[in-house]
């Protein structure tokens, strides 16, 4: 019965919250709140300039190697199991993908920021 009164309250909790923040900014619009907000300066230009290409390569090897973190984190619990052999063998051939798409990153000059 506790089970049930707490998934109902921290339901009722998330529903209620949710809501207030889909519903209260919607209240004030007014064409300050529209526009693009330059550190409160006046905007200079468009506010819907393209990213270089470089920095999109750049954030994507960053979130491969933060990948690769969070699938190597649980390693040492892992070596517990009785199939050491296979799971050092999954984590060695995750790591090798992953240091064979940073030579290649590396060898198509996509990491350095200069052209």
């Amino acid at each position: 019965m506790n089970l049930l009164i707490s998934l109902f309250t921290n339901t009722f909790i998330a529903l209620l919250l949710i809501s207030l923040a889909f519903w209260l900014p919607q209240l004030n619009i007014y064409a300050e709140k529209t526009s693009p907000y330059e550190c409160g300066f006046d905007p200079m230009g468009s506010a819907r300039l393209p990213f270089s290409m470089k920095f999109f390569l750049v954030a994507i090897t960053f979130l491969l190697f933060d990948l690769e973190i969070a699938l190597l984190l649980p390693l040492p619990w892992a070596s517990q199991t009785n199939n050491l052999t296979l799971m050092l063998m999954v984590a060695f051939m995750l790591l090798l993908i992953l240091t064979l798409g940073l030579a290649y990153e590396w060898i198509q000059k996509g990491l350095e920021w200069v052209e």
